[in-house]
């Protein structure tokens, strides 16, 4: 098991590299690089000679005893717009290619989930089938694998967190299952489970092997807060929102 965490606060402070270092002195055994937005000019991740730069950090982390284990893709992966989607898309193929080349094994993509969710979950799903199947050709031509991760929504009228996209074990293992590939895996979040009233250990249980990566962090019940583990608990009153959440890889 590796343990590792996003570099998304570091990286955006002191830079890939340096973000990377900070990381491996800290402790941790790999790292899940941070490819949350599409493209920004003067990222160097997508710069011309991305592939070089991307091999220059691979080798950076390995000189430093640590490894890209899997990586996130940017989101939301859809807004309606037919436009900004297929922008959207193609900015999550580019992540693709820069997780391969660090050697990540799997990159996170959200499943669309721009709709209504109890208004929609059929429609969603004909969309998400169409939207990963569509991902795979690239998921084979980068060699990486998918993982697709439990998500939530909030009530438009209360602003309250509800049920999206694979909140329910149920749909969960059955858009895996459906995928059918084995480049299609879960990434389970931890907090998205808490937030929507389910129970960890029926969602463990119920998608088994499936489960490839882990987005572990505490919420308060109400907020997606993506705090430390164990934070609220011992501080209940003082929450941190600083840390990204721990990563860890099966």
């Amino acid at each position: 098991m590796l343990l590792s965490t996003q570099t998304n606060r570091l990286q955006n402070t002191f830079g890939y590299e340096k973000a990377i270092e900070m990381l491996a002195k800290a402790g941790y055994d790999a790292f899940d690089i941070s490819l949350f937005h599409p493209v920004n000019e003067n990222d160097g991740l997508y710069k011309e000679d991305f592939r070089e730069y991307a091999g220059s950090l691979k080798k950076h982390a390995e000189s430093l005893g640590i490894k890209c284990n899997q990586a996130h893709a940017p989101f939301p992966s859809s807004t309606g717009d037919a436009a900004k989607d297929a922008a959207i898309f193609d900015s999550i193929v580019h992540a693709m290619e820069i997780a391969s080349i660090l050697g990540a094994d799997s990159i996170v993509v959200h499943p669309k989930q721009h709709l209504p969710y109890r208004e929609n979950e059929a429609k969603l799903k004909e969309l998400n089938m169409e939207f990963y199947n569509s991902l795979l050709p690239y998921a084979e031509k980068f060699d990486i694998n998918i993982a697709v991760e439990n998500m939530w929504q909030r009530n438009p009228v209360g602003k309250s967190i509800v049920n999206s996209t694979c909140a329910r074990v149920e749909e969960f293992r059955d858009y895996i299952d459906t995928l059918g590939n084995k480049r299609f895996v879960a990434c389970l979040d931890i907090g998205h489970v808490s937030l929507c009233g389910e129970d960890i250990g029926v969602m463990i249980r119920g998608l088994g092997g499936r489960i490839k990566a882990l987005h572990v962090h505490d919420t308060d019940g109400v907020n997606d807060l993506h705090t430390l583990p164990f934070i609220l608990r011992l501080r209940p009153t003082a929450f941190i929102k600083t840390s990204p959440p721990i990563c860890i890889r099966t």
